[in-house]
């Protein structure tokens, strides 16, 4: 395993731990948007319907993959600006 690779995993950790906080405020402000409500629905939840819980899990799930992608993307390549070599 590379030197740069292996200096980049507790980066690659703290930003992991950034992207699930900043997905999360996201996914928070599109549901009340898009479902009209405060929380977004749990699996378990007896009151909400099939279809509720369905798009809310989809769309939690679409956006914590955009929002991962983009501050993993912008990580790589802010360190190999800095040292010059990629750390994937």
């Amino acid at each position: 395993m590379k030197a740069s690779k292996i200096a980049y995993k507790p980066v690659g950790m703290a930003l992991g731990a950034v992207s699930g906080m900043l997905a999360g405020a996201a996914f928070k402000q599109a549901w009340k948007v898009i479902g009209r409500q405060d929380d977004a629905p749990d699996a378990t939840d007896q009151d909400r319907s099939w279809r509720e819980v369905l798009i809310a899990a989809a769309l939690q799930g679409a956006i914590f993959a955009v929002v991962k992608a983009a501050v993993d993307r912008s990580g790589a390549t802010a360190t190999h600006r800095l040292t010059g070599t990629w750390p994937g």
